[in-house]
């Protein structure tokens, strides 16, 4: 058998005002709408469930069961309720960040936690792209933040920008190997050894191999993963040489790292700000750009003050 809520808290309001009349008033409810409802319920049941007399009415032992139950699934229903509420979220508390591989790898996990954890109401929607691709996401309104590197199509493009970084690239490899003593190379000079790297659609490989062009020389790699991290463990462990940026490396793993000494090797991150159709919570767009630029500026921790997980 099944009970309707609003049944069950008509019963209840019967019994404590100890009568229908003034259980029907607490509920907005007509007498003879209430004394239904009432007969309703004692017929879904199969048993009385109120003894009525002059005074009022008071519960039969079923009518007393019925209404200790209907407490705990009241109870329960509020909790329900209010469980499920805590994840509404209106349209302007999600905000959008989209940036290359080495800002999502590097600095950007460091803000995220700073942030969330100031920001408990507010959810950010995280991807990664291509500076082209997050100019055009960020021009057409569909993101509230990115993260490009300083290139001539980010400069024409428009939009609010500020620096965020030097985010130039180094090569890497195991202490002590072929490095060693070395302060800078060429790419060329990098690409006569065995190099492990980025997969091919990966926003930082990708960007290497626009600015090396049709002339690049051929590279063997041992091996090509998705993520910054397991690429500078590669070249720390000696697996291969690897050009990453610098800020993605940290100083206390056991690596030789040079200078990376073509011209656009050198790069620089720009926070930049989506058109402002795109700001649907200004304040919380300022707050976690404010974040990014903390994270950015500030050295990384190391592995032992990090988030599980975190780089």
């Amino acid at each position: 058998m099944r009970y309707d809520l609003d049944d069950l808290r008509l019963f209840l309001d019967i019994l404590a005002e100890g009568s229908i009349t003034g259980g029907a008033r607490r509920v907005h409810l007509s007498l003879p709408s209430a004394s239904a409802r009432v007969r309703a319920l004692e017929h879904n049941a199969g048993v009385a469930l109120l003894i009525r007399g002059r005074r009022g009415v008071r519960p039969t032992p079923a009518g007393t069961t019925l209404a200790r139950h209907a407490r705990d699934v009241l109870a329960q229903t509020a909790r329900l309720e209010s469980a499920v509420a805590s994840y509404t979220r209106s349209p302007t508390a999600s905000l959008t960040l989209v940036g290359g591989g080495s800002a999502m790898q590097g600095f950007v996990p460091r803000a995220l936690v700073s942030f969330l954890r100031a920001h408990p109401d507010v959810d950010v929607r995280v991807s990664e792209s291509r500076t082209p691709q997050t100019v055009r996401t960020l021009t057409d309104g569909e993101a509230d933040l990115g993260i490009v590197i300083d290139d001539e199509e980010a400069r024409d493009c428009g939009l609010d920008m500020e620096p965020l970084g030097d985010d130039s690239l180094v090569v890497i490899g195991q202490a002590g190997g072929i490095l060693a003593g070395r302060t800078g190379l060429t790419y060329s000079e990098v690409a006569e050894h065995p190099l492990v790297g980025l997969d091919a659609d990966s926003s930082l490989r990708r960007w290497i191999e626009k600015n090396l062009g049709p002339h690049a020389p051929v590279v063997r790699y041992r091996t090509t993963v998705a993520g910054l991290n397991v690429l500078v463990a590669l070249a720390a462990a000696g697996v291969g040489l690897a050009v990453v940026p610098r800020r993605t490396v940290d100083p206390h793993l056991p690596l030789d790292v040079c200078d990376l000494e073509d011209t656009w090797a050198r790069r620089l991150h720009l926070l930049a700000w989506g058109a402002k159709g795109a700001r649907t919570s200004p304040t919380a767009t300022a707050a976690l750009a404010e974040h990014l630029r903390r994270a950015a500026f500030s050295e990384p921790a190391s592995d032992r003050e990090r988030p599980d997980g975190l780089s």
